[in-house]
């Protein structure tokens, strides 16, 4: 399971060659780097990962609403190359 994160942050840190991905918990740096490559055919130069906390929080209503622990992980990629699922559109 691999998913692009999409947010303002991750959109300006994709001009700069940093992709921030969310992904299995049992996936280690190198296998995250061999899928990153396989899939999107670039070279990636390093891998960053950390790793979120199970969170409990309480709607408005008063249900209690349980965020699960994930995996996030940033791929810089060498220079001068890209992925376009990234791009922003004008």
């Amino acid at each position: 399971m691999i998913k692009p994160i999409i947010t303002e942050k991750s959109l300006k840190e994709a001009k700069l060659g940093r992709y921030t991905f969310r992904l299995s918990k049992s996936l280690n740096k190198q296998q995250i780097k061999n899928l990153i490559e396989r899939l999107f055919g670039v070279n990636v130069k390093s891998v960053a990962t950390m790793v979120s906390k199970k969170v409990e929080k309480r709607r408005l209503s008063g249900k209690k609403k349980v965020i699960m622990p994930f995996k996030k992980a940033v791929v810089t990629l060498k220079e001068g190359e890209k992925i376009d699922l990234f791009e922003a559109k004008k």
